[in-house]
């Protein structure tokens, strides 16, 4: 006689997904960060105290437009 066998869904566990779907809690850290590093850029993009022409060296600036010349167009 063979024996029987039951098969038997488990349990889900608190970190497998349930039947209506994904559980989609996430840490308080994982929506800060995004929004942090947004704003800290955003403040950079739109702050007028960097605005001014770079003083540099001028031997720089032929440099680069010497490389934008020969460059195909």
């Amino acid at each position: 006689m063979a024996a029987h066998t039951h098969t038997r869904t488990p349990a889900p566990s608190a970190g497998a997904p349930s039947a209506r779907g994904v559980d989609a809690r996430l840490p308080w850290w994982a929506l800060a960060l995004p929004v942090a590093a947004f704003v800290a850029l955003f403040v950079l993009v739109t702050a007028p105290g960097g605005a001014q022409a770079a003083g540099g060296d001028p031997g720089v600036g032929r440099l680069l437009e010497q490389i934008r010349q020969t460059l195909p167009h």
